[in-house]
């Protein structure tokens, strides 16, 4: 099988791209088992791939899409991935991208800064929209990974910082088209070391108590 596979790629030209559907329905199928016995929804990321034929089948396990520009919004709504199931992150978000998001009701925003909550803010309000919104935080947690692929600890320049917290619950207050729905964390990549989710988890754990403690959370999502 391997030998035919490999006979039939030296007719192709490089660079060339081999994807094994198979293999990728069988994670598909581990995923949705996985995830379905504790409630969570699953998003792929766009950015890994926008083949047409790959992302149709992601679809099709109703999965969500998560996002990094307005083309990939575009993309996932022409492919017909639930407007509801989409989220858009990403750092530099433009004017135009926030109301390409906001025309198509997406689920939510990914945010990493006060001018950018800000931002979104004024162009919902333009738009006589709601935007739902999460909360980046830098949890300043190791990832034991690359230095250059890491985006957890305080040195990176992702993510709102814990002493930023009271100063965007504030501008969230001051937001009368804005909804505040969750936190979200990034630490990196290719990450190895299970233990490194474990003290994830702890710090997601302090951080959510410290929002209910200051009564800013959503039972709503």
């Amino acid at each position: 099988m391997i030998n035919s596979i490999k006979k039939a790629f030296e007719q192709n030209e490089s660079p060339f791209y081999y994807y094994d559907l198979d293999l990728l329905r069988k994670t598909l199928d581990s995923i949705k088992k996985e995830s379905k016995l504790y409630s969570y929804n699953v998003h792929y990321a766009l950015k890994a791939n926008n083949n047409n034929k790959i992302l149709n089948l992601i679809k099709d396990y109703n999965i969500g899409a998560d996002c990094v520009s307005g083309n990939e919004i575009t993309k996932a709504i022409e492919i017909g991935f639930d407007n509801q199931k989409i989220v858009f992150a990403g750092v530099g978000k433009t004017d135009k991208e926030i109301e390409v998001a906001l025309n198509n009701d997406i689920f939510c925003f990914n945010c990493e800064s006060i001018p950018e909550i800000e931002v979104i803010q004024q162009i919902a309000k333009k738009n006589k929209k709601t935007a739902k919104i999460a909360i980046r935080i830098n949890p300043n947690v190791i990832a034991k990974t690359h230095q250059y692929i890491t985006t957890g600890i305080e040195e990176n320049k992702f993510g709102i910082n814990k002493w930023e917290l009271e100063d965007v619950i504030q501008t969230i207050n001051k937001s009368d088209s804005i909804i505040l729905i969750g936190l979200h964390f990034h630490i990196g990549s290719q990450i190895s070391d299970l233990s490194v989710f474990k003290n994830l988890c702890i710090r997601v754990n302090e951080l959510q108590n410290w929002f209910e403690k200051k009564k800013h959370c959503s039972s709503s999502y």
